[in-house]
């Protein structure tokens, strides 16, 4: 008598483990988006997380890229309990055809989320050069997913799958050079950031004067959003005067040196006085701060 083959306990617990790594990649995207969309700063042990989250990479179609991730989560979650929902002793049938047809799609998404994640991997070192704690695991889970797909459970056609993964990957790799394309600008390349739409009041740009006459700084790069709207603050006419140093060896007139020296860990930071003032500052606490005494009718007419 022929016994039965055991199912291996991964083919088992495939879906399961699959759905508890989505939930949990749902939770650290959730969090990302918040602090995206309130301006906030994300608490993160190691250095760098802020830089990598502030840079115009993270953003997408004017939304956070850590929304889109969520979105992708929770995709992968939907398709990987979606079987528990059919019956299989009444619609055994239909429950054997969903989960066919989610296994191929939590297949082409895993991949999907691995080949972007992996580019997003490659910006933060070579381009954005920090390092972001919550990018790395979120990197991390969509290659655990990925493989996942991959052993979870019997592989029939692997032809499919290989053919499947080479249309996915190089559709996603396309996406994403067309996505980033707008960042490669000559503007970007230039290093000179965006463009400072605002004017400034003659009190904006006798508190610029005033900043650089007793030595402040104001550290940042220039693809920090922070830091842009930190200028637009000031506006056009006063950016030109005030104690900007660029930290960033790509942007214009690089001094990064300076910012290692100062023991920067994010952008904006204000140095007055001898004192460190993290992220963007209104116009009337940086004029109490350095002690100026002009008029402080700031505004941007």
């Amino acid at each position: 008598m022929l016994r039965k083959r055991s199912t291996p306990w991964i083919h088992q617990k495939s879906r399961f483990i699959i759905a508890a790594l989505a939930a949990f990649g749902a939770v650290v995207t959730s969090y990302l988006t918040i602090v995206k969309l309130t301006g906030g700063e994300a608490a993160c042990p190691v250095t760098g997380c802020d830089q990598v989250l502030n840079s115009p990479y993270a953003t997408v179609f004017g939304l956070p890229l850590p929304l889109f991730g969520l979105l992708a989560y929770c995709t992968m979650g939907t398709m990987a309990v979606a079987p528990w929902f059919i019956n299989p002793e009444t619609q055994k049938g239909r429950r054997t055809q969903v989960e066919e047809w989610t296994w191929l799609l939590l297949f082409a998404g895993g991949t999907a989320m691995m080949v972007f994640s992996s580019y997003l991997m490659y910006i933060m070192a070579f381009k954005i050069q920090s390092f972001c704690l919550y990018c790395v695991v979120s990197a991390l889970s969509s290659l655990t997913l990925f493989i996942l797909t991959i052993v979870g459970r019997e592989l029939e056609d692997i032809g499919q799958l290989v053919m499947t993964a080479l249309v996915v990957g190089m559709v996603t790799i396309i996406a994403a050079l067309a996505v980033y394309a707008p960042l490669n600008n000559p503007v970007a390349d230039e290093g000179t950031g965006y463009n400072i739409t605002t004017a400034s009041a003659p009190a904006n740009i006798a508190l610029a004067e005033h900043l650089t006459q007793i030595d402040a700084k104001m550290y940042g790069a220039y693809w920090c959003t922070h830091c842009q709207t930190q200028k637009q603050l000031f506006g056009k006419e006063a950016v030109s005067k005030m104690p900007y140093i660029e930290c960033d060896s790509s942007g214009k007139n690089p001094q990064p040196e300076l910012c290692q020296a100062a023991n920067i860990q994010g952008y904006p930071t204000w140095e007055i006085n001898g004192k460190q003032y993290s992220g963007v500052q209104q116009l009337e606490d940086l004029a109490r701060l350095s002690g100026y005494t002009g008029s402080r009718a700031f505004g941007n007419p």
